[in-house]
C-alpha cells in the first residue's frame, strides 16, 4: 500500500503568533488553522492558502521585515 501524499502546508518554520492580528508571523494562519490543518479538507486548505497573501497587511510591517 503506497504512503499517503504529504499535506501541502504554507508553514515556513517561523512559528510565532502575533497577539495583535492573531496570525502566525511566518505563514499568516490563525492558531486554529495551524492546529487543525491536517483535519481540514483539501478544499478548505486550498481556500485558506488562497487567503494568506491578503492577510499579510494585518500585521504591522516592522514585525515582518522585508517582503
Amino acid at each position: 500500500m503506497p504512503a499517503p501524499a504529504p499535506i501541502r502546508s504554507p508553514c515556513v518554520l517561523v512559528c510565532v503568533m502575533d497577539d495583535e492580528s492573531g496570525l502566525c508571523l511566518g505563514c499568516f494562519r490563525t492558531l486554529d488553522e495551524v492546529a487543525g490543518w491536517s483535519r481540514l479538507s483539501p478544499q478548505d486548505r486550498d481556500r485558506v492558502m488562497a487567503e494568506l497573501p491578503a492577510r499579510r497587511p494585518r500585521i504591522r510591517p516592522e514585525k515582518l521585515g522585508p517582503a
